[in-house]
This record gives structure tokens, C-alpha cells and sequence, in this order.
């Protein structure tokens, strides 16, 4: 089960650009407004938004030594242990990858995190890498998110076997993804790599058309 304390964990942060400000962009910046327009609002409704430069750190380690625990002991939190497991506090939330291989989602500052997940190794086995460019995150919330996702997705979304704090590796339509259901709502995170991330929030649009009355331009 997650075990998540304060407000979500993944939430867009502000966090030092590696160039000037001006100059930075995110991989879905130019779809903003073509997200906003196929949006259906209402209590039967869905939307779709790109939650850009949350820091990612890949972490890998052996769960049963002694440096997993250093590295729980950074992030506050233990590591998941199961597939489809998150944990989570503060400002950081643990996804499993595999036995020993582990996604970080946090407001805090990457290069920061990283650093001190680093020093946590202490030269043991394992290794910390700061992913925040490889993906972006796209949420999407609503009545409809879970039929919409069903358009395209292999997993069994239902509520009985897929729910808040649950996240996998799965695709939807052709693009792989880390997809971690956050609310009841429901409301959902994708993360594709930063390359297939135009092609994933199209596919979503698309398959969010029947739910609205008028076409986007």
C-alpha cells in the first residue's frame, strides 16, 4: 500500500534552470492550449495537463543492504518492495521499476537530491542518476480519465485492481509509460519519455473527443 504523508508529492516545483529561465522549455509547451481546449469540464467531464520539470532520480541498490537503508533514510521514507507499489513523504514519492531499481518524483531541487542520495551510497553498490529531463508528466483527472486510458491501455483499470498510490510500466496506445494513479478522482500520471511525449498527449486529445460537443481548431 502507499503510504503517502502531505500534499502530493510530484507537484510541479520551482527549481533552478539549468539556463536562463527564458530559454526553457517543456516538451508539451507547444500543446498547452490543444490540452486546455479538449478538456471537458463538469462532474462528467476530463481534462488533460502537462505537469513539466518535476525532479526524477533513478536509483538503483541491492533492497536487502545495509545502503538501502541510508537511502531510506534520505528520502524519509522506505523503498517499495512490490510491482505497483509508491510510498512517499514530504516532498518525495518512491515508485518501483524492478527488485532493485526504483523511480524518486519530488518538488525538491534534482541536482540537490541527487547529491545527497549519492553521498548515501557511500561507495556501496548502487547507483543514483538524475532522470528529470528523460520524461515529463501529464496528468489526467476526471469522471471519463479511466475510459479514456481503457482506449489504449493493457492494464486492468478498474478500481478492484488498479488505485490510488498504485503505478506500473504499461503502454497506452503505442507509448510506454509510468502510470501512477494519485486520487479516486480519478486522476492519473503519465510519464512518457520526453520523445514520445507529443505523440501521447495527441493520442489522449484524440481519444478524449467524444466527450465534447465541439471540435478543437
Amino acid at each position: 500500500m502507499a503510504e503517502h504523508e502531505t500534499a502530493e508529492p510530484g507537484a510541479p516545483a520551482a527549481q533552478p534552470a539549468a539556463g536562463p529561465p527564458e530559454l526553457r522549455r517543456s516538451p508539451l509547451a507547444h500543446l498547452h492550449a490543444r490540452m486546455r481546449a479538449a478538456s471537458v469540464p463538469g462532474p462528467h467531464g476530463v481534462s488533460l495537463a502537462e505537469w513539466p520539470y518535476i525532479t526524477m532520480v533513478d536509483v538503483r541498490a541491492d533492497p536487502g543492504a545495509e545502503v538501502a537503508r541510508r537511502l531510506e533514510r534520505v528520502l524519509g521514507t522506505a523503498l517499495p518492495r512490490r510491482c505497483g507499489e509508491t510510498t512517499g513523504r514530504g516532498p518525495h514519492t518512491v515508485t518501483w521499476l524492478g527488485p532493485d531499481e526504483w523511480l524518486v518524483l519530488s518538488q525538491a531541487d534534482g541536482p540537490g537530491l541527487a547529491a545527497g542520495l549519492r553521498a548515501a551510497l557511500d561507495g556501496g553498490p548502487g547507483s543514483v542518476v538524475d532522470v528529470s529531463a528523460n520524461r515529463t508528466t501529464l496528468e489526467l483527472r476526471g469522471a471519463r480519465a479511466r475510459e479514456v486510458l481503457e482506449k489504449g491501455c493493457p492494464l486492468d483499470l478498474h478500481p478492484r485492481a488498479f488505485g490510488p498510490g498504485r503505478a506500473v510500466s504499461t503502454t497506452v496506445g503505442p507509448v510506454p509509460v509510468l502510470l501512477w494513479q494519485t486520487e479516486d478522482t480519478p486522476s492519473y500520471r503519465l510519464l512518457p519519455r520526453a520523445s514520445f511525449a507529443d505523440y501521447l498527449a495527441r493520442w489522449l486529445i484524440d481519444a478524449m473527443g467524444e466527450y465534447r460537443t465541439a471540435p478543437i481548431a
